[in-house]
Formats: C-alpha cells, sequence, structure tokens
C-alpha cells in the first residue's frame, strides 16, 4: 500500500484522540464516528480510487456517533430514574 495513502486516516486519529479533551460526551462520540468513518473511506478510496468514500465515511460516522451518543445518553437517564425510585421506595419502609 502506497504510504501516501495511510496519511489521511492517520491524521483523523490523531486529531480525534487530540481535540477531545474539553469536550462534551457528544461531541466527542460524534468526531470519533466522524474520524472512524473517515478512516474506512479512506481505505475504500484507496481501494476504489474514488476519494470520496471519505467524505461520505465522515458523515456517515459522524451521523452514527452522535445517534449512538444520543443512545447511551437516553440509557443513563433511564437508569437514574430507576435508581431515584428505588430509593423512594425504600424510604417510604
Amino acid at each position: 500500500m502506497n504510504k501516501k495513502l495511510l496519511v489521511v486516516p492517520v491524521i483523523a486519529g490523531a486529531l480525534a484522540l487530540a481535540g477531545c479533551a474539553g469536550m462534551s460526551s457528544t461531541e466527542q462520540r460524534t468526531l470519533s464516528g466522524a474520524a472512524i468513518g473517515t478512516g474506512v473511506g479512506a481505505a475504500v478510496g484507496a481501494v476504489t480510487g474514488d476519494w470520496g468514500w471519505a467524505l461520505g465515511g465522515a458523515a456517515i460516522g459522524a451521523a452514527g456517533g452522535y445517534i449512538y451518543d444520543q443512545q447511551k445518553q437516553k440509557e443513563q437517564r433511564a437508569y437514574e430514574q430507576g435508581v431515584q425510585a428505588g430509593k423512594s421506595q425504600t424510604q417510604k419502609k
């Protein structure tokens, strides 16, 4: 594989890891999804010769990361509601 083809996924991964320090979980997961999608798209683009795959992969990855984050937040809210319901039931006894 040509070394030039590896540059895009390596840079995307480095940016994803370096830029996550002050971000919310939604921003981190969206960026991580975009970075992973870009890497996969770049790999497909390297094989097919069409670099539009990297852009499409980034968009799909970002959307996937955002949707994943929303699901995780929903699960966390449900968990917290269950904990509160359990606490209130034990206090009534």
